[in-house]
């Protein structure tokens, strides 16, 4: 038997039951048996970046981030916008990976939760941070969720057929490019 697949869910955001957090939590729900899907729970234990400390040894949140993007096939990105832009704190995650390879070249993708017509600035700004990380952005995997909060339960799984639909082929998409990549 093969060892299933790894895609790392990154949330942007802080808050507790935060869009970001309830659309990652459906990734989960939604995966097939096969893929395995690990929520990074480290976003506010990263130090703020320093170039001084980009070196061995790493800043222990540091090293535990790169391990995670190091041990997964893809990652999956959910973030809120601010102020048209990236949250600092999720911007900060990012700065501690331009100066490393754990996300070269790895399946990337992203999803806005943000209501129709919002977000474009933050689906701009992570674009311009992944590719200075050389991250292989997959483009057909990046979709749109918006969460509406009538179709969330109460564990926090979205519940809307087409939601779930669509994180599913994100997922998906993921997934081949991430056996594409290991065969390359």
């Amino acid at each position: 038997m093969s060892t299933p697949r790894v895609i790392l869910l990154l949330s942007g955001s802080l808050r507790s039951g935060s869009s970001s957090e309830t659309v990652l939590r459906t990734a989960r729900a939604v995966a097939p048996p096969d893929l395995r899907t690990v929520l990074y729970g480290g976003l506010a234990t990263l130090p703020h970046f320093n170039p001084d400390d980009d070196a061995d040894p790493l800043p222990g949140p540091v090293a535990e981030l790169r391990a995670a993007i190091d041990e997964a096939d893809a990652v999956l990105v959910c973030t809120p916008e601010y102020a048209g832009t990236l949250p600092g704190s999720f911007k900060n995650l990012l700065d501690w990976t331009v100066g490393s390879t754990e996300i070269c070249d790895k399946p990337t993708a992203w999803v806005n939760a943000a209501a129709p017509g919002r977000g474009q600035g933050a689906e701009a700004t992570l674009r311009t941070v992944l590719r200075y990380t050389g991250a292989d952005i997959v483009e057909p995997a990046c979709v749109r969720v918006a969460v509406d909060r009538d179709t969330v339960d109460a564990d926090g799984i979205i519940t809307d057929p087409g939601a779930r639909e669509r994180l599913g082929l994100a997922l998906g998409l993921l997934t081949v490019r991430a056996a594409e990549a290991e065969q390359e």
